[in-house]
């Protein structure tokens, strides 16, 4: 059944007259003649009692009335709501980004982009890097930010942050006059770190190892301010990125450099490799490419 013939009988229905419907769709009234045959043929009853002088419904008719015209107007809703979704005028763009990237990189980008998108709505899921390579490959995630690298088989990326992890101290901590620390000289320290589903806490704990000594974890958490805020009251030490460290208040927190090789803190962009890329994602990644001034070629 082509939609078209239920608009033609929705217009024959309305002027009782197939000469008039044909003058209204501008079409010819043999051809329109013929549509509501074809109509009738494909549902096996009579939709029009015709006279001499005028048509009529039949119950059929009737009954085919009310949900032509239900059909018609969700076909028009539907065909309204796909342009728009083409023109980048509408969609869904589900997130995900680890509260410490989130927070530090993302408000004013978040902020330009739904005035420039305001009919893409997103879903902002904060989780650690680990859960959004997951939700990335599961897909129930369609974009992601995450510590870097990642598996380049699996994940299409680009980088946007490139810098080191600091040391951070109380500043009564016996190595806060020191400008260059060894890792190894914290072997006896009380670590307070990321949980296990952020990949710093990885990545931290197997630099240690091959320094010589597992670290002692004293306390794990989500959140780098409530990290520094134990580190401020002399819980422990922690390794937090210079970018969060340059925000730290220096009369509370020592911040000290690590010896080479340093602990990276690399971020990037992720996305599903070989997997459809909706309007509103091209759209997210040419926005936020720009914004970091990367060249982004996207088949």
């Amino acid at each position: 059944m082509d939609v078209r013939h239920l608009t033609y009988f929705i217009e024959v229905a309305r002027h009782r007259s197939f000469t008039k419907a044909a003058r209204s769709l501008h079409i010819t009234q043999p051809s329109i003649s013929k549509m509501i045959k074809i109509l009738e043929d494909e549902l096996g009853t009579t939709l029009f009692y015709r006279s001499a002088k005028q048509i009529e419904l039949t119950d059929a008719g009737k009954a085919v009335l009310h949900q032509s015209q239900q059909i018609v107007t969700s076909f028009q809703n539907l065909t309204s709501e796909l342009a728009d979704v083409i023109n980048l005028k509408k969609g869904t763009l589900v997130i995900g980004l680890p509260p410490m990237i989130g927070a530090r990189f993302f408000p004013k980008i978040i902020a330009g982009f739904t005035k420039l998108y305001p009919q893409i709505s997103l879903s902002l899921i904060e989780v650690g890097s680990k859960k959004v390579e997951d939700g990335i490959e599961d897909g129930t995630l369609d974009i992601g930010m995450v510590a870097l690298p990642v598996n380049e088989n699996t994940f299409e990326m680009f980088p946007f942050v490139k810098e080191p992890l600091m040391l951070i101290v109380h500043p009564d901590h016996e190595l806060s006059q020191q400008s260059n620390i060894e890792l190894n000289q914290l072997k006896n320290e009380s670590f307070i770190l990321f949980r296990e589903d952020f990949s710093l806490h990885n990545r931290i704990v197997n630099r240690c190892i091959q320094s010589g000594f597992d670290p002692k974890i004293i306390c794990e958490s989500s959140q780098w301010d409530f990290i520094s805020e134990m580190v401020a009251i002399n819980l422990g030490i922690a390794l937090l990125p210079r970018t969060i460290c340059n925000e730290l208040d220096p009369t509370r927190i020592r911040t000290l450099s690590l010896a080479e090789p340093m602990i990276p803190w690399h971020l990037g962009m992720i996305w599903k490799k070989d997997r459809y890329l909706s309007f509103s994602t091209r759209a997210w990644l040419k926005f936020t490419s720009e914004h970091f001034g990367i060249k982004l070629d996207l088949l």
